[in-house]
């Protein structure tokens, strides 16, 4: 009588055990669905992209949501060849991509090539010798930098000017536009060129500001 009494306990017990263990996992999985249901596929990035040169925030401050996100970056040659490359590819079909390379070219060269449209607003920025700018038409934005740099093992002419030049854009949707898309991508290609700037064994080392003077205070 006692064995049956203990038998018939323990089977409410058990099914109330199950119980709560399903009710813990459905709740487990409700909140995973909710988190990925409040974050995207750039916030599940690494922190930083690129090689370590460019930060995750810059990435999601540029690109709309999206269910997934992938990054990645090359490096092809050395010195005066070099050129370091990076994208961010999206399941929204945005594509954030940069390249930063070792150019023979001058400021005015430099300013020519990527400000030669009269049909573009183009604004600019400076410090301590490196130039940025970005051309705005329309919904189509993008931005260059220039660092002067000697890479290593080169020996330039008194009339030659190198340097790392890098540029960025967006191919498909951004999520900001105008002036502060043209920011956005400023900011990109600096890191960038930071970065490039270490991997050419410029000349001349030289300290980066965390960033650039902003295109809204001129």
């Amino acid at each position: 009588m006692d064995d049956r009494t203990g038998s018939g306990e323990r089977g409410p017990r058990e099914y109330s055990a199950k119980k709560f263990i399903a009710c813990v996992v459905g709740l487990l999985l409700v909140g995973t669905g909710t988190w990925f249901a409040l974050t995207t596929g750039l916030e599940r990035l690494p922190s930083k992209v690129c090689d370590g040169a460019v930060e995750r925030d810059l990435v999601i401050r540029t690109l709309p949501r999206t269910r997934t996100a992938e990054e990645g970056a090359e490096r092809r040659r050395e010195g005066a060849d070099l050129r370091f490359s990076c994208h961010v590819y999206t399941s929204a079909d945005s594509i954030l991509s940069g390249v930063a390379r070792v150019d023979d070219a001058s400021p005015q060269t430099w300013f020519s090539h990527y400000a030669g449209s009269s049909d573009r607003r183009t604004v600019r920025a400076s410090s301590g010798g490196i130039e940025a700018l970005a051309e705005i038409h329309g919904d189509r934005v993008s931005s260059s930098v220039y660092v002067p740099c000697t890479p290593r093992g080169v020996r330039a002419d008194a009339d030659q000017s190198y340097a790392v030049v890098a540029e960025a854009y967006v191919i498909g949707k951004a999520r900001i536009s105008g002036t502060e898309l043209g920011q956005a991508l400023t900011d990109f290609a600096y890191r960038l060129s930071e970065h490039a700037y270490r991997l050419a064994e410029c000349d001349k080392p030289r300290d980066f500001p965390d960033e650039l003077p902003r295109y809204e205070d001129r």
